[in-house]
């Protein structure tokens, strides 16, 4: 299979097709690139699985692109999922409902559940209006780093599916807030940048954070997500960083460091990649970083962000990425 990259608006009326044809496009959204398939189509979708390497038993999230579309999506909706969805949607949040009997089994991984998102797109909303609501995973192969840009997507699925949109960086840089409305209180299964603060005065309490018990309703909860190829670590401070750093370089490795512009002083001329100035820098940065990294690197050393919000759903995905090895 030959895999193009076009200009996401120029490539529009060929990525309807092929998605009503029962194939895969590869499209842009705010948070990462998504790899979608119809989602009323269970042997479309099981493409996606194939493309990815990506286990059956993990769920994907169904994205729309009207508040309205949800009504097919899932059954018995509370009103708590409107109010949410008028300040919320589209962006970064992602709901979880009783699912509906149009979704097929594979796109909930058998569970009763479908999770629900409006992406902040307009090239993503205008290929859901006139084609399919999408399944879709983020588009890359299971485990690796979350793409943030066509070429990441490329670089990843090349010869496994024959479309991917290019609609430059994505905004945000991680994946969106997972929110259960299915277990009584709401839970939060997947932390991202509409955080449990924002959320809590339109829920009337804060969120809980959700684990996986039985089957997953959520993407992100079962497996290790978003590691590079490179050994990666997470440094508690630079000192502490630097010294690896060092060490490193004495046994004959190529480490380099993954930090906001903050502690750049505290580093001296080790290699550094940036990471901005901001929690938002780090975020919308630490993929791309990620994947810069593993190409001429053997040892990635990351900063590790202090602090609730957003700052903690940055770490969620840091210390997933590096299997929880803290220096």
């Amino acid at each position: 299979m030959i895999t193009r990259i076009v200009n996401a608006e120029e490539g529009l009326d060929e990525a309807v097709s092929l998605i009503k044809s029962g194939e895969l496009v590869v499209f842009p959204t705010e948070t990462v690139y998504g790899l979608g398939a119809n989602a009323y189509d269970a042997a479309a979708v099981k493409k996606i699985f194939e493309a990815k390497g990506r286990p059956q038993d993990n769920p994907l999230i169904v994205h729309i692109s009207r508040v309205e579309e949800v009504r097919d999506i899932a059954r018995d909706i509370p009103d708590v999922f409107f109010t949410l969805a008028a300040h919320f949607m589209p962006g970064a949040l992602t709901v979880v409902l009783p699912r509906s009997e149009r979704i097929p089994d594979i796109v909930t991984a058998g569970g009763d559940t479908v999770a629900v998102r409006m992406p902040k797109s307009p090239v993503a909303r205008e290929l859901i209006a006139r084609s399919f609501p999408l399944a879709a995973p983020s588009a890359n192969r299971s485990k690796h780093v979350s793409p943030t840009s066509a070429r990441h997507v490329f670089d990843d699925l090349d010869g496994r599916v024959p479309l991917i949109l290019d609609g430059g960086e994505c905004e945000v840089g991680i994946e969106s807030t997972v929110l259960d409305l299915t277990s009584g209180e709401p839970v939060i299964l997947r932390p991202g940048a509409v955080t449990a603060q924002m959320l809590a005065p339109f829920l009337g309490v804060a969120p809980g954070s959700g684990k996986v018990i039985g089957t997953a309703k959520s993407p992100g909860m079962k497996y290790e997500h978003y590691a590079p190829t490179a050994d990666a670590y997470a440094a508690s401070s630079p000192a502490v960083a630097a010294l690896f750093y060092d060490k490193c370089v004495k046994e004959g490795r190529r480490p380099v460091l993954l930090f906001g512009e903050g502690k750049a002083a505290e580093l001296g001329d080790r290699e550094r990649i940036s990471l901005g100035e901001s929690v938002d820098d780090f975020m919308h940065s630490v993929y791309s970083a990620l994947r810069t990294a593993e190409k001429e690197h053997d040892v990635i050393i990351v900063e590790m962000l202090e602090g609730e919000g957003r700052a903690a759903s940055v770490m969620n995905r840091v210390m997933k990425a590096v299997g929880g090895k803290v220096l």
